[in-house]
């Protein structure tokens, strides 16, 4: 018996007739809680594996990406649980500074107030009661879909203890001088008044307006080109590159710029390319993130010219209009001054959209506070490439050195209300004080307190060593960090696993966040195109669950996970699973209503029927692989060697081939009773991290035991008289029964071209003799449907196949003129594609014209209809003769 298995009862309840996830899944989860399975010892002698949940926007809602990342990481869980290892997955959900700003500012807006009416310290309660009644509910859906997580440390980024780590974070970083305030090109969005990260910006192809305009006079004019016209009032320079001989004699000179009384300057810059355009470009410092890197080099100034709603600000005609009423009236007025070289509308281009509102982002220069990232993201690279911390798959390392090794400085600062606000108080004489946890802030007239909050990446970088306790010395913290493995889509691998790596390796002496990060795709729809709103393709999973349980999405969506590849999905697959659990079911059933146990010790091999060995054999192989997949996060293979040792191997043939064992009982069908037990107790155990609910419940109702979730992982079973290094293998008895496979498959690929139905019987004649198919034959008939050949058996076909022949009667079966008839048309129809196939093939003057994957086309016609024509003379040639 597999270590761990509780002795079977006497009596084993009988199984519903039918799978029904709705009635088990629920109250079964709520079970494992209730009796603490998920929950972590910090205390105890098992050694540790640790996980934390890419904490969820307290906002959201359970999508297919949550759903797909959380059952690989609940797998992972559950199976190292069962190996032995004091299993943390530890939960929590982010506090997502713009997007719940944003919840409560438009529930303000139903009530016809504003932030500004509240008063920043009554709309943080505001969003405190927000977060109590409404956030969350995505932790719900987890427990739906089964997350193994411990939700006795659930954690949330703006909880005390987290907020105190923050705190503390800062003040080291402010202290070591690598946090500073400065003015920079940031993201900005004048629908939320603040800086927003790159992840916070969608980029879209919207319809612009390409414009070239012709800056000075004459000879000594150039034509620059720009989407944003109305940015030109802010122009400080022209920039040309400096080996470009067509503009040598300009650069140190100044032009007139229009609509303006300025001269700018003419400078050479090798950012510049020669080649594109007219190889001039217009510099605007202040409004755009390469023109200010230019205007750095050269000490322009930078002029900005629209305030934070997007509004201009510069006196003249333009003053007081939005943006986009500027960029046209700039536009009408360079037109009729002939400033307007050329204009191209519509010019279809990539626009940032901010994420949350969906307003086209605005480059903009602001006082902001900054991390400086070089020394940490050194750090942060060093640890990869030292081996440190794997990243897998391997291939796409080269993305994040690509990312670490070329970090700008990380925009920290935003302008909202709902976030940790920075620790920064300014005095009255231009004091700045950065104040720790547990130091008092300056009081006294004049100081006051930095009104923007942490860009909320900040804080959920520091989400492997906050959940744990950190700053303060944990039992958590000394068990379980570093965590084991990250679990993550690689469309983030910029935002938040660089600065984890970052903050971990800061703030923990360098001590690693994580010793793998295991990278994922995304969850495509079934053609493979990204799930959005706008193209009516997302799916709520929550649907699908009910509809099909839990389990099947689960198991669809594991099926689906090559490392770091998409996955797509679709309905189709789900249900596919469905059956799956289904045939898992009705097979276990099965096996208990004819006696399968896993009481006692397996019997001695000598015992044993070759089929009874083959799938013990067939079942250690399987074990040796998935946990080397495992091993690898390779999931899609894994979920694919047991769907197919389960459903092909075990349920498809050895549960066939024992049918007749069964029936006939006595000792033999004893043997194979405790084998099949032994077989499904190891199998249900390595399917149990992806699919716990149906296992769980079978295996409970198969052994006795407790439940799967604290039983012991399968290790290779050992078998009495025959055990080897490594666990039971016999390739004779896999030899032996792919032999039966072979017949059967063979003779069933015959009956189906003759029009048998599966379960019509046929009177037939077995030579089996001097083969090691001849203990089969019960088995063989039965599989078959073949009768024995009786008084009056005439073989109108005979199938030489694995060294033994099978005769057939099919006199009685079909109709065997007209079958003649049929088959005679359809090889008349294969002949004549094959002959056009081969007369466009032939022709020169075709070939020559017709694309390749037209002729691709043919191509493959011809080796289907040869095919086809091989095919049906064989079947014709097996016919009876009339």
């Amino acid at each position: 018996m597999t270590e761990n298995t509780q002795q079977q009862p006497a009596s084993v309840p009988e199984l519903p007739t039918q799978y029904a996830p709705a009635e088990v899944e629920v109250p079964l989860y709520e079970r494992w809680v209730e009796r603490g399975y998920f929950t972590a010892d910090a205390t105890g002698s098992k050694p540790a594996y640790t996980i934390v949940i890419p904490p969820p926007n307290v906002t959201g809602s359970l999508h297919l990406g949550h759903a797909f990342q959380h059952t690989l990481m609940d797998a992972l869980t559950r199976r190292k649980r069962m190996q032995g290892f004091e299993a943390l997955w530890l939960p929590g959900m982010d506090h997502a500074g713009i997007a719940t700003q944003n919840k409560v500012e438009q529930q303000l807006a139903e009530e016809g107030k504003s932030r500004q009416d509240l008063g920043r310290d009554e709309f943080v309660r505001r969003v405190w009661q927000w977060k109590e009644e409404y956030g969350g509910r995505i932790l719900g859906q987890m427990r739906r879909l089964g997350d193994g997580v411990d939700w006795s440390r659930e954690r949330f980024t703006m909880d005390e203890g987290l907020s105190r780590a923050v705190q503390t974070i800062f003040k080291r970083l402010y202290d070591d001088e690598l946090i500073y305030r400065a003015e920079r090109i940031i993201n900005w969005c004048p629908r939320c008044l603040t800086a927003i990260s790159d992840i916070e910006v969608e980029y879209q192809e919207d319809d612009g307006e390409l414009v070239s305009i012709r800056y000075g006079e004459g000879e000594d004019s150039l034509v620059v080109a720009t989407t944003r016209a109305e940015t030109m009032l802010g122009d400080t320079a022209v920039a040309v590159h400096p080996d470009d001989e067509r503009y040598k004699h300009l650069v140190g000179t100044h032009i007139k710029l229009p609509l303006t009384d300025r001269t700018i300057p003419v400078v050479a810059d090798t950012h510049v390319d020669p080649e594109f355009g007219t190889g001039a470009v217009k510099v605007t410092p202040a409004h755009d993130p390469n023109d200010f890197a230019i205007g750095q080099r050269h000490g322009l100034e930078s002029m900005t010219i629209m305030d934070e709603r997007g509004v201009i600000t510069v006196h003249g005609p333009f003053q007081g209009l939005d943006r986009f009423e500027a960029r046209d009236a700039v536009v009408t007025a360079l037109r009729s001054q002939g400033r307007i070289v050329a204009e191209k509308r519509p010019y279809v281009h990539s626009v940032g959209h901010c994420s949350r509102c969906g307003t086209t982002i605005e480059p903009r220069l602001s006082l902001q506070w900054w991390v400086k990232v070089e020394p940490l993201a050194k750090a942060a690279g060093d640890a990869v490439r030292d081996g440190r911390v794997a990243i897998h798959p391997e291939d796409l390392s080269k993305r994040y050195f690509d990312w670490v090794d070329n970090m700008h400085d990380w925009c920290i600062s935003r302008q909202l209300w709902w976030g940790h606000r920075i620790p920064v108080w300014y005095g009255p004489d231009g004091e700045v004080v950065c104040v720790g946890p547990d130091e008092e802030p300056p009081a006294g007239e004049g100081w006051r307190q930095e009104t923007d909050v942490l860009d909320t990446w900040f804080s959920s970088g520091l989400w492997p060593f906050s959940t744990l306790g950190w700053p303060e010395d944990t039992p958590d913290l000394r068990k379980f960090y570093p965590t084991d493995v990250l679990l993550t889509g690689h469309d983030i691998i910029f935002f938040w696993v660089a600065r984890m790596m970052m903050f971990g390796l800061y703030a923990m002496d360098g001590e690693v966040p994580f010793k793998t990060i295991a990278l994922t795709g995304l969850v495509r729809d079934e053609r493979g195109k990204k799930m959005s709103k706008s193209f009516g393709n997302v799916v709520d999973p929550l649907d699908w669950m009910d509809k099909y349980g839990s389990d099947a999405l689960r198991f669809t969506l594991a099926r689906g996970a090559n490392p770091g590849t998409d996955v797509p999905i679709g309905e189709d697959w789900v249900q596919a699973s469905r059956n799956f659990a289904n045939k898992i079911w009705n097979a276990t059933r099965f096996a208990l209503m004819n006696g399968a146990t896993v009481e006692g010790p397996l019997p001695d091999a000598s015992r044993m029927s070759a089929a009874d060995r083959w799938i013990l054999s067939r079942l250690n192989a399987t074990v040796a692989e998935v946990d080397a997949y495992y091993e690898d996060f390779q999931f899609s293979k894994l979920s694919e060697t047991l769907y197919h040792f389960a459903w092909d191997e075990v349920f498809d043939w050895y549960v066939e081939l024992s049918k007749t064992t069964f029936f006939a009982g006595g000792e033999q069908a004893r043997v194979s009773a405790r084998v099949l037990g032994e077989v499904l107790d190891v199998m249900l155990r390595l399917l149990h991290p992806v699919v716990p609910f149906v296992t769980d419940t079978l295996w409970t109702t198969l052994t006795g035991g407790e439940s799967l979730v604290v039983a012991d992982w399968p290790t290779a079973v050992r078998v009495p008289g025959a055990d080897t290094p490594g666990g039971f293998r016999d390739e004779a008895a896999e030899q032996e029964i792919e032999l039966v496979q072979r017949v059967v498959t063979e003779v069933r690929r015959f009956r189906s071209d003759q029009g048998l139905q599966p379960g019509q019987k046929v009177p037939a004649r077995l030579d089996l003799d001097g083969t090691a198919l001849a203990p089969h034959e019960p088995a063989i008939r039965q599989l078959l449907r073949l009768q024995p050949e009786g008084e009056g058996f005439h073989a109108t076909a005979s199938l030489p196949v694995a060294g033994a022949t099978v005769a057939l009667d099919l006199s009685g079966t079909i109709d065997v003129e007209a079958e003649r008839k049929r088959l005679t048309k359809d090889l008349a129809a294969a002949e004549k594609e094959k002959a056009q196939a081969e007369a466009k093939l032939g022709n020169e003057a075709f070939l020559a014209k017709a694309p390749d994957h037209v002729v691709d086309k043919i191509r493959t016609r011809l080796a289907a209809a040869e095919a086809d024509i091989a095919r049906i003379g064989n079947q014709l040639a097996t016919l009876p003769q009339s």
